[in-house]
């Protein structure tokens, strides 16, 4: 429900539960499930309306970014997104392309180019430190470059360039062959040509991206960022400025200013969300409805909960990944995906894929205050069982861990 708030200058009045629906709608959450076979039109739809799929390694359930495609739109061949992803060996129809959006992720083609200002900016390329490399080693740059363009698509060991001992638990032990390649990638000299068992082959980006989008005309830095701006305000409906400057991970100075020239031209609609402090902004167009019945289970790289302070204000859930956490001091467990259920979060599930044995491991699952616990349970089960099916695995087991352990033994088959 939206009502004009008497003398505000914050605009109209929005109630948490429509903000809340707005938000599930615009993330794609409102739609029917696809009737009949699931096309790559359909995949494709998903992957648009989010604007790009964050990419995660951990594969103890699946890889990260098929998941909010699952979530939105329910079983469908991974082989297709793939294929347009050019995450296989074989044929690939690229519509998508990787680069550093919200972390590693992948994004449509025409959003590529709206990024070449990270790509140009000397204080975004300090990520990880990778730019002094070219301060420090630029004729091992150089070298690089000219090995990708000699004989790429290359793996990172195909540089065979001063490797570090591997150090487990580590996530920075690169060799310099590598920091290379990422600076030459985060610069946008080369990029991800395929994956394969998710590792990178790097080729030259004139050679993966089509002649028209590396001809698309540079845009000035803050006319590139109101579009990735639009680009998040469609795909949250409502959000605050925080929200829609993660989204692509803009400096905070730079999210601020993109924002309010985007009111100024009534882009963005200043509105009050009832109980959030920031100020919130609307989408105009964004979906209304009156209801949402979704039921998904939510990667913790899925872009309706990422920024975890949005879901504390959209959900009332707190939400942390204790995967980098030590095991004796994790609250919920190691890859725990909030369940969605109508338009509310009324679970969490630790789930793990053992393929080994073909089962779904539920690790733990707890219920959110004041649920009704046997109503989540059931429709969890089912929803664990269509799961298991779509990663090909013949079981759903629970270790009998968590308060909803007990209610969700008894729809388990």
């Amino acid at each position: 429900m939206v009502t004009k708030a008497q003398g505000s200058a914050a605009g109209p009045t929005l109630s948490p539960a429509a903000a809340r629906r707005i938000a599930l709608a615009a993330q794609g959450f409102a739609a029917p499930s696809p009737a009949g076979a699931v096309t790559a039109r359909h995949i494709r739809k998903a992957v648009d309306t989010m604007g790009l799929l964050q990419l995660d390694s951990v594969n103890v359930l699946s890889r990260s970014h098929y998941l909010p495609v699952y979530s939105r739109i329910g079983p469908y061949q991974r082989d297709v997104l793939d294929r347009l992803t050019a995450h296989t060996t074989g044929r690939i129809t690229r519509e998508y392309i990787e680069y550093w959006a919200h972390e590693a992720s992948l994004i449509p083609l025409s959003t590529y180019p709206l990024l070449r200002w990270r790509m140009d900016d000397p204080q975004q390329q300090a990520w990880g430190g990778i730019a002094r490399i070219a301060v420090e080693r630029p004729e091992l740059v150089d070298d690089v470059r000219r090995l990708v363009a000699e004989s790429g698509p290359i793996r990172t060991k195909q540089t065979g360039i001063e490797r570090s001992p591997r150090t487990p638990g580590q996530m920075w032990n690169w060799h310099k062959g590598k920091v290379a390649l990422e600076y030459l990638f985060f610069t946008g000299q080369v990029g991800a040509a395929r994956r394969v068992n998710f590792e990178r082959h790097y080729d030259l980006i004139e050679r993966i991206l089509p002649a028209d989008v590396l001809a698309a005309p540079t845009l000035s830095r803050p006319e590139a960022q109101r579009e990735l701006v639009r680009i998040a305000a469609r795909a949250y409906g409502v959000a605050t400025e925080p929200d829609l400057g993660d989204y692509f991970r803009l400096p905070r100075t730079d999210s601020k200013l993109r924002v309010a020239e985007l009111v100024e031209a009534g882009e963005l609609v200043p509105v009050t969300v009832a109980g959030w402090q920031p100020p919130a902004y609307l989408w105009p167009s964004a979906r209304r409805p009156r209801s949402v019945s979704a039921r998904a289970l939510l990667s913790p790289f899925d872009p309706l909960i990422w920024f975890r302070d949005r879901a504390l204000r959209l959900f009332d859930f707190h939400y942390r990944i204790e995967i980098y956490t030590p095991a004796a001091s994790r609250r919920y467990g190691y890859y725990v995906l909030p369940f969605l259920l109508g338009d509310t979060i009324v679970a969490r599930v630790d789930l793990k894929a053992d393929r080994a044995v073909g089962a779904l491991r539920v690790q733990a699952v707890w219920a959110q205050p004041g649920v009704d616990e046997g109503y989540v349970a059931e429709h969890l089960a089912a929803e664990l069982a269509q799961l298991a099916h779509w990663l090909g695995l013949a079981d759903v087991v629970s270790a009998g861990i968590g308060d909803l352990a007990g209610p969700l033994s008894r729809f388990i088959r």
